[in-house]
């Protein structure tokens, strides 16, 4: 009985997102801008890549996944600014302790949208996005904000142990690439980013 019910919530969660995503068209291929703030508003999680401070792994990439959120899940676009829920107990974060530049790889993989066209993760139909830049902790005035885009999107944040010394962060974008299409990565300003439309 246990297991069926937990089905059908599954099922009932599948077919919410669905529907977010039908509401939410996708973007054509010739709006990249738009694509990226798409795609990250569609993903609830992303790989993080660092540089590792680690003493064995010293310098080398380590990628390593985080829940994400850009705004409360649904149609509406977000904010397009990637927040974390953050600990200096999480490996990855040692290491931007040391060097805050890092990388993030969103994919519309993890949303219905790819398995429902049968689009294999790697294909380019199926979009990810690749930003570059720094995490940043953010100031008080913008906790607030952090805040309710991550635990509307990921309320089992919320009941987290307090002794972790829980901080709210931000992807502070420099550089954004798209890949969403046939023919190549799509270079977008963050202007263009942040400036369009979702």
């Amino acid at each position: 009985m246990v297991l069926r019910c937990a089905m059908v919530l599954l099922a009932l969660v599948c077919a919410a997102a669905l529907a977010v995503l039908a509401r939410g068209t996708i973007p054509p291929p010739e709006e990249a801008a738009r694509m990226a703030r798409f795609v990250l508003h569609n993903c609830d999680w992303g790989a993080l890549a660092t540089l590792s401070a680690q003493e064995r792994l010293r310098g080398r990439p380590f990628a390593n996944i985080f829940s994400i959120s850009d705004g409360a899940p649904g149609h509406g676009g977000g904010s397009g600014v990637p927040y974390l829920y953050l600990t200096d107990m999480e490996i990855s974060v040692q290491d931007l302790e040391i060097n805050s530049n890092a990388s993030l790889t969103v994919s519309l993989a993890q949303t219905p949208y790819c398995k429902k066209h049968r689009y294999d993760p790697q294909n380019p139909l199926c979009a990810h996005i690749i930003f570059c830049g720094s995490i940043v902790k953010v100031n008080d005035s913008e906790a607030a904000l952090a805040k309710k885009a991550l635990f509307t999107r990921h309320p089992e944040m919320e009941g987290w142990p307090k002794d972790h010394n829980w901080f709210f962060a931000k992807f502070n974008i420099t550089n954004i690439w798209v890949l969403d299409y046939f023919g190549g990565l799509k270079i977008v300003t963050p202007e263009e980013y942040y400036n369009v439309k979702p």
